[in-house]
């Protein structure tokens, strides 16, 4: 990790975070109105494709750094006649700033956690942590629904212990360089506390590809004991090579697939 690319980024780090503070505060103005929920035990959803958005909101990201992905993968969902959830917890719902407040279905769901019935053939998830309430959301698909290739979106991470590991002597210096960075201390308006990267950021800081992977493969819920040996398992990140985790039985074996984007840009 040379000093011209750190000191690239944060001058485009700082440069955008001097904007942040009156954005944020035209954004929060925008928030969505009281939805009518659905009863998750009401709720089956037999399609395609869905688009499940976990927690799209300022209290976990103060930052809005995910708002233009979310807002693109929603557009995408709605152009492509993809029902649309939106998961909520119990934050005010004026907190959550997606542009587009009429999803198909407005959910309660505390933990990022799937109660209600999903039938699908790919699974488009987006927002929350991808340590915490969006990986109880990949989870919970995974072992509901073993038998359906999943595709998952990553958004925030939470704490980035891998992070630390993988990037140790100088490169834990950088690390906590680009959190100090990037949460401008306590100037947040809902008090964060917990550093939080984007998938983006968060493979910024990694920068090499083979970490990458590594630390996508940490974020994975338990495959290797939900689905037996018959099952072929993938890992994708962006548009770079597939990696093969279990290989399966057979040239037709079912495969489940955990593609991450670290960019709505490159959804089609």
């Amino acid at each position: 990790m040379g000093p011209d690319w750190l000191n690239n980024l944060f001058k485009g780090v700082v440069g955008l975070l001097l904007c942040l503070p009156l954005l944020s505060a035209d954004l929060a103005v925008a928030g969505c109105s009281e939805p009518n929920f659905t009863d998750p035990s009401r709720l089956q959803i037999r399609a395609k494709e869905v688009l499940v958005v976990t927690h799209a909101s300022n209290v976990f990201d103060p930052r809005y750094a995910t708002k233009y992905g979310l807002d693109n993968v929603v557009r995408f969902a709605k152009e492509k006649k993809i029902p649309v959830v939106y998961l909520a917890d119990d934050s005010p719902i004026q907190t959550y700033f997606a542009d587009d407040c009429s999803p198909d279905y407005w959910v309660r769901s505390i933990d990022g956690d799937i109660n209600f019935l999903v039938d699908v053939d790919h699974i488009y998830l987006a927002g929350g942590h991808v340590e915490l309430c969006l990986s109880r959301s990949i989870h919970d698909f995974v072992t509901g629904r073993p038998a359906r290739p999943q595709k998952a979106d990553g958004d925030l991470c939470h704490g980035c212990d891998l992070l630390e590991r993988q990037n140790r002597g100088r490169g834990r210096s950088v690390l906590q360089r680009f959190h100090n960075v990037s949460q401008c201390g306590d100037l947040w308006p809902g008090g964060e506390r917990w550093p939080k990267l984007t998938l983006l950021e968060a493979t910024g800081v990694i920068k090499r590809l083979e970490w990458d992977y590594m630390y996508l493969k940490e974020l994975l819920p338990r495959w290797d004991r939900t689905f037996s040996n018959d099952y072929r398992v993938e890992l994708q990140m962006d548009e770079f090579e597939t990696r093969v985790l279990r290989r399966g039985v057979g040239p037709g074996a079912p495969t489940i697939k955990f593609h991450f984007i670290d960019s709505a840009d490159l959804i089609r």
